[in-house]
């Protein structure tokens, strides 16, 4: 149990912008339990999501924009930097060894423009359609979006292979696969928040399912996860966690 406190204090330090100092023992047991991952998306959602109390007494779109900005509080912009790099990387034209150059390339190409404008654009109309829900229910789908986005980041830690010797290699050769058990159980219950309505286990399944879309993406023309594709992942998997969850919520 202390060594899950030291890594969710590890987690909560290097994956926002929380004034959490990091140690050493918090970073170790940070890469080697990747439980830890969905148990500081469930602080991170929870804290961004308090915008959202304001659902239907403040106008929407100054709801959307207090989530937006929230998100972005809480976690700061270096998970949007993997995005902007895959992007470029996406329009690259050659082979692996090509793409992962313009993965270290700091100038920021068309590709990482568009990728990051989308991401941001999709989080503000998702903010905007959580604006229109009842309040707990739009607080339960950001928590349980957030909580898959992380939980898929733990699944490449898990999972993955790295492409290369970087922060992608610092989590994928520190976890083991069985370690994922943990993880979805810790995981699930965020799921149940807006129980009987699946809204929130919709949520948190599309953000799984949008975390995989850049590993699946680097598998085949990076040969492997980077720090680039962790970022990428939890940026695309809370954009289609909650957009997800508030289609479902909007059609049942």
């Amino acid at each position: 149990m202390t060594r899950i406190v030291y890594a969710t204090r590890g987690a909560l330090s290097f994956l926002t912008r929380l004034p959490i100092r990091l140690e050493e023992r918090d970073w170790e047991a940070f890469r080697e339990t990747p439980v830890s991952f969905p148990l500081a998306g469930a602080i991170v959602g929870a804290l961004a999501a308090v915008p959202l109390v304001a659902a239907g007494t403040l106008p929407a779109p100054t709801v959307a924009l207090g989530y937006l900005i929230a998100v972005y509080l809480v976690t700061g912009i270096h998970h949007l930097d993997g995005v902007a790099d895959l992007g470029d990387a996406v329009v690259v034209h050659g082979d692996a060894g090509a793409r992962r150059e313009v993965l270290k390339d700091t100038t920021t190409g068309v590709g990482a423009l568009l990728a990051v404008s989308v991401v941001v654009a999709g989080l503000g109309l998702a903010g905007l359609g959580l604006a229109t829900l009842p309040v707990l229910t739009a607080v339960g789908v950001a928590v349980a979006a957030e909580v898959g986005a992380k939980t898929g980041m733990a699944a490449l830690a898990c999972f993955g292979s790295a492409g290369h010797e970087g922060m992608g290699a610092t989590f994928a050769g520190a976890a083991r696969p069985g370690s994922f058990a943990l993880v979805a159980a810790v995981a699930a219950p965020a799921a149940a928040v807006t129980w009987p309505h699946p809204a929130a286990g919709l949520a948190l399944l599309g953000a799984l399912a949008g975390a995989a879309v850049p590993w699946l993406w680097a598998r085949r023309r990076l040969g492997g996860v980077t720090g680039d594709v962790f970022g990428a992942a939890n940026e695309l998997g809370r954009l289609v966690g909650l957009h997800l969850g508030v289609i479902a919520w909007t059609l049942s």
